[in-house]
């Protein structure tokens, strides 16, 4: 079976760790912590950066920071995964969906502008894939209405975003620069993996010191075991900073990596009938996190069924997100009641990502495309 990902680990990672071993340097504290935010936090253009434990301990802490009122609405992706929409409960707020566009599979910010009310507090924008959200609009609303920014940039570490693409100040900035505070997951299937694990980045030094507090359970400055907030146990490792550390180093060789797979996914795909490809707009570097691709109903099979098929060849697959108004678990509580959104629906139902892993090799990627031409031109 061709795996759907796998990570990369080498030499320095087991350098790395066999130090912590060999100092007990093995918890929440140890040096490779600090220097793996300080990485982190710099190649991404920030000030500050708070490891945590997940990905969705990143978002819950990143939420939690902004001090939410009950009832506070965030704006955010219906296709997305449900870390997003918890932390926005969990911190006693509502979120509030919008559609994804149907080319980028990225929330369409077309729609933000007309979910803005007063109970408005902030925009969570999620990078799918690999491939940016477009920002500019975002940023315009947000700075219009005094909202709060929340970027979740699990899936796109090292893409690239062109801002202010329309004016002579047009730059490139990686994403996980753009929110008041930006997320990570270092899952074992992201660019960068500590097996489990994540990252808040944030410029605001305030918002850094009270994430600070956030992850290991609000202990008072002055006097430990006194708390004056309910905070969480959301602490990171020396072990996984240690791994991560070593793969900061070589980024740039990840990524490009990365794109060299989709480009030839995309290369050995194009003319496969009832197929929709990933796009890269021209205003983005994506670096293709998971490769997706999008059946045509003319196939007569929805993404569950090509995947069986795919098994069958020996390509593992996984299905696209479920959105927020299909969760069960959202319906029992009368959230999203009567809401539809087309296309994360159909995204759902037709949708799946291909073997995408830093190990995967070109023989394997041939093998990938020659089972998916036989499935759709038998």
């Amino acid at each position: 079976m061709i795996p759907v990902s796998a990570p990369m680990l080498g030499k320095q990672e087991l350098e790395n760790v066999t130090r912590c071993l060999e100092t007990g340097w093995i918890s929440s504290s140890g040096p490779f912590i600090d220097k793996f935010e300080e990485k982190w936090s710099r190649y991404c253009g920030r000030k500050y950066g708070v490891s945590v434990s997940n990905g969705t301990a990143a978002l819950q802490a990143a939420v939690a920071a902004l001090n939410l009122q009950e009832g506070d609405e965030v704006i955010m992706p219906a296709f997305t995964i449900i870390s997003c929409a918890a932390a926005i409960i969990y911190s006693g707020g509502m979120p509030v969906l919008v559609d994804a566009d149907p080319r980028t599979w990225t929330m369409d910010v077309a729609q933000v502008a007309g979910k803005i009310t007063s109970r408005t507090k902030a925009i969570m924008v999620v990078h799918i894939y690999g491939h940016p959200v477009d920002m500019d609009p975002i940023i315009k609303l947000a700075e219009r209405h005094g909202l709060a920014i929340i970027e979740d940039a699990a899936e796109a570490h090292g893409a690239e975003y062109l801002l202010n693409r329309s004016n002579a100040n047009a730059q490139w900035r990686r994403c996980g620069s753009f929110g008041d505070v930006s997320c990570f997951s270092f899952y074992a299937n992201k660019l960068i993996t500590t097996g489990e694990g994540g990252m808040v980045l944030t410029d605001d030094r305030g918002l850094a010191e009270r994430l600070r507090s956030l992850r290991n359970l609000y202990f008072d400055p002055g006097r430990r075991f006194m708390h004056g907030e309910l905070g969480f146990n959301f602490r990171f490792t020396n072990l996984q900073a240690a791994i991560g550390l070593a793969q900061v180093e070589r980024m740039d060789e990840t990524i490009a990596k990365k794109r060299w797979l989709g480009c030839e996914y995309t290369k050995r795909l194009e003319g496969v009938q009832g197929l929709q490809l990933p796009v890269e707009e021209a205003w983005a570097r994506s670096v293709y996190w998971m490769y997706g691709i999008v059946l045509d109903e003319e196939t007569g099979m929805d993404g569950a069924d090509f995947a069986r098929r795919l098994s069958d060849r020996g390509i593992e697959t996984r299905p696209f997100f479920l959105g927020m108004q299909e969760q069960p678990v959202f319906k029992r509580r009368c959230l999203f009641k009567g809401e539809r959104y087309a296309i994360a629906e159909r995204l759902a139902r037709q949708g799946l990502y291909l073997p995408s892993g830093l190990s995967l090799t070109e023989q394997q990627l041939e093998e990938v495309v020659c089972s998916i031409r036989e499935v759709l031109q038998p």
